[in-house]
């Protein structure tokens, strides 16, 4: 397993062509959702404060919907560094003319723009991971079997992003509850990631959980998962009959879900699967070293160990798109470590670069955008807004 430049020819199977040929058009499925999990002190940078991280996801969708000259009706919450990666992933789409469906699941407020709903909105966010009870095992085999129809049903590839603040160290407590020895390869927005924090939340729940040593991905998931993971894994078991190829577009999220659906599926089903996918991520993710004198980054370790596990090969790739030149400290801080990945921008970055969108193109695209969105916070400046409670 390595994670490479889409110039390295690191591809397996016939997936190249579904990526780098301009038809069948593929579609976009960004998926928003929250965990409770999120509003521990210290545990998430993808917002600075516990309550703008109950609106990040809905900002972020809002951003890449609208644009960052949009007015928003939910502003981007202050980050601790950087600036969201809904602005990579906005660039990315409009560049290969790629317009998004986004899903709401387990939100606390309801996004203001047209989406899809794949569940009661009262049902609100997951608990937790700390309390071992996330989810309710109905609502976990529900989403399953939502996630499973909708990918029954596909009939052009798919790029699948998310945003779920948080959704790293719910990531990390499947990964754990699967057996997979990944305490120290699952990174965050932070330039230094609370490792040991998201150990302590990841062993308060599995502790508390009880589970078998071999749990089924339904109990795992209701103990210590979130919505977002339950839907994302039986759209990939669903995909297994629609037969369209899927490009995971990010981390160590992306992973998790991909584990779980290897956990439901027969042996045959997890190479048939494998084969149809690519997970796409940021060259600042995928080059990321967590472990000491390790050397290579935490994700090539972590699909590594997912492929031992289960018996498969996975492909990843990384987008060559770099900020060293930015005009904008926000955009380079991801340089030294900052946000790194979320919103699908490393997927749609790579999807650009593949259809033959220069890195020089996307980077003045960036920049410029980066000059709408501060013009457009300064216009905005004093917004009414409806903060979460």
């Amino acid at each position: 397993m390595s994670l490479s430049g889409p110039s390295s020819g690191l591809w397996t199977g016939s997936i190249h062509r579904f990526w780098s040929d301009a038809e069948p058009a593929p579609n976009l499925l960004l998926l928003l959702s929250s965990t409770l999990t999120a509003e521990v002190e210290g545990i998430s940078a993808a917002g600075a404060t516990a309550v703008s991280r109950r609106y990040t996801a809905i900002a972020d969708a809002e951003l890449l919907l609208c644009g960052p000259s949009h007015r928003p009706r939910w502003p981007l919450p202050p980050l601790p560094a950087g600036v969201t990666p809904a602005l990579i992933s906005w660039v990315a789409a409009k560049a290969i003319n790629i317009r998004p469906w986004v899903g709401a699941i387990g939100l606390t407020k309801m996004p203001p723009f047209a989406h899809l709903r794949f569940e009661d909105p009262q049902l609100g966010p997951a608990s937790c991971i700390s309390t071992g009870k996330s989810m309710t095992r109905e609502r976990v085999q529900q989403l399953l079997n939502k996630g499973k129809r909708f990918g029954e049903r596909l009939q052009h590839p798919l790029v699948l992003a998310e945003c779920v603040p948080g959704g790293t160290t719910t990531a990390l407590a499947i990964l754990r509850g699967l057996g997979l020895p990944a305490d120290e390869l699952i990174s965050g927005s932070a330039m230094n990631p609370p490792m040991a924090l998201k150990r302590e939340l990841v062993r308060q729940g599995l502790e508390t959980a009880a589970l078998s040593t071999t749990p089924s991905a339904q109990d795992l998931l209701a103990a210590v998962g979130d919505p977002f993971q339950a839907f994302a894994t039986g759209l990939l078991i669903g995909s297994l009959s629609s037969a369209q190829p899927l490009l995971l577009a990010g981390g160590s999220q992306m992973a998790a879900v991909l584990a779980l659906a290897l956990t439901m599926i027969s042996t045959n089903e997890k190479r048939l699967l494998c084969n149809q996918l690519l997970i796409g991520t940021t060259a600042w993710l995928g080059g990321e070293v967590l472990i000491e004198h390790g050397r290579r980054s935490a994700l090539v370790e972590l699909l590594s160990l997912i492929e031992d596990h289960f018996n498969v090969s996975v492909s990843a790739l990384a987008s060559g798109l770099r900020f060293r030149n930015s005009r904008h400290p926000s955009l380079h801080d991801y340089e030294v470590g900052h946000v790194k990945e979320g919103v699908g921008a490393g997927g749609l970055a790579l999807l650009a670069q593949l259809r033959g969108v220069s890195l020089d193109r996307i980077n003045l695209a960036c920049d410029n955008a980066m000059d709408q969105l501060i013009k457009s916070q300064i216009n905005s400046k004093g917004l009414p807004r409806d903060p979460a409670p």
